[in-house]
């Protein structure tokens, strides 16, 4: 190719006289490849990513996986189903009680037992994951914050997880990592006065809620920094497999705790939050924050009702085993099953094959809605400027040990 001995000679794919959306038509630009990761703190974890720039504006983003891979698959293909769950604890690792509620309940229902679950077991279930959420939660809207310049709510958020936090090491001994929710069963039965003690939470939660919801989400700064910023379309975020708080901040009302019915969801009392454009575009990241801390609010409302059963209807009695249906042998039959369940993060998935004649699995495959949720990074960050690109990344939050599982 011959190439122009002029100092200003730009190849032509690089050249850009249109006008772009901020009107500069006499500009000429060069795109620019930077990378942001795998280090970065902003990348809530080890992601990389390779962003194609004009100036300050995005032109593309491509995010490249794997440098947290925990072989998560092949390690529960080599054991026994009832020992792959501290395996399952280290995907989601800020929400370990949600994975492992998802992952029980499968091998339940593959082995035809999850009817045979009492009803303590099902209440306690449920009310460490809704713990477990708020954790994950709070987690999410406090590191959000601390992405986009303000760092007293990440404080703040902290202090209060670590209650959460407190109240489950008290349950199995474990702070982050709990092998709690066992196949048939629990680990232990919860400890004596534990309810009063998670009611007593509650009622100190629920004013610093009311101040999250001020300091954040009605913030006018935080509003200008998230509204009509990342907008993903609801068509858009079905056709990527999007769940969770990012499918509903787009307006969906899709929640498995509704949709599957499973355990004892169906008899309690909670809505389903979900965007509504209220402050910008439907779909933006102001409104995946505001599910969240809406979310915030229905578990509360969740743990209020579990409480209320396990102190009245299913109260702890002497003779009261969690260990009772745990089986002694788990053999399924030849079969492929796949069962999900929703995550604080969206729908955690497992599907198992098995030959009949092992305790282990031919193939174990976990469907990640983290994975999910960060394929469509691009679709959403083109055309924005660079500097909104972590609000976007923040927006969908991600534990990447999900997604490199």
């Amino acid at each position: 190719m011959n190439v122009p001995l002029q100092y200003d000679y730009r190849p032509e794919h690089l050249t850009h006289s249109e006008p772009n959306k901020y009107g500069l038509s006499d500009l000429r630009k060069e795109e620019m490849i930077l990378n942001m990761g795998p280090q970065h703190p902003s990348t809530h974890g080890v992601l990389r990513l390779e962003i194609i720039t004009d100036g300050e504006v995005v032109v593309d983003v491509v995010p490249h996986l794997g440098y947290l891979h925990r072989c998560f698959e092949k390690h529960a293909e080599s054991l026994p189903f009832n020992q792959i769950i501290p395996y399952v604890d280290r995907m989601d690792y800020v929400a370990a009680m949600n994975s492992e509620h998802a992952y029980v309940m499968g091998v339940e229902r593959m082995l035809g037992i999850e009817n045979d679950i009492p009803k303590r077991v099902e209440y306690i279930r449920v009310l460490v994951a809704e713990l477990n959420r708020l954790a994950s939660h709070f987690v999410a809207i406090g590191t959000y914050a601390m992405d986009i310049g303000a760092y007293t709510p990440f404080l703040w958020m902290m202090r209060d997880r670590e209650q959460i936090l407190r109240l489950l090491e008290w349950v199995c001994g474990a702070r982050m990592l709990y092998n709690y929710i066992w196949i048939g069963g629990l680990f232990y039965d919860l400890p004596v006065d534990f309810e009063e003690r998670c009611a007593e939470f509650i009622r100190y939660l629920k004013p610093k809620l009311i101040e999250l919801q001020q300091l954040v989400i009605e913030n006018k700064i935080f509003i200008q920094r998230t509204a009509n910023v990342g907008v993903l379309p609801m068509p858009t975020a079905i056709n990527y497999g999007c769940t969770g708080p990012v499918l509903r901040g787009s307006g969906l009302r899709y929640d498995l705790r509704r949709v599957d019915n499973y355990s004892v969801y169906p008899e309690l009392d909670f809505d389903i939050p979900i965007g509504t454009g209220e402050m910008g575009t439907l779909g933006d990241c102001w409104d995946r924050n505001w599910v969240r801390v809406a979310e915030c609010w229905e578990s509360v409302k969740i743990i209020e009702q579990c409480l209320a059963k396990l102190t009245t209807d299913y109260a702890r009695t002497r003779d009261f085993d969690p260990q009772a249906m745990v089986p002694k042998k788990i053999r399924p039959k030849a079969m492929d099953f796949y069962a999900r369940a929703e995550s604080s993060k969206g729908e955690l998935g497992f599907f198992f094959r098995t030959d009949g004649r092992s305790d282990v699995p031919v193939r174990c495959k976990a469907r990640a809605c983290s994975f999910h949720n960060l394929s469509v990074i691009s679709e959403i960050s083109r055309g924005g400027l660079l500097a909104d690109l972590v609000a976007v990344i923040g927006s969908l939050d991600l534990v990447m040990g999900e997604v490199d599982r």
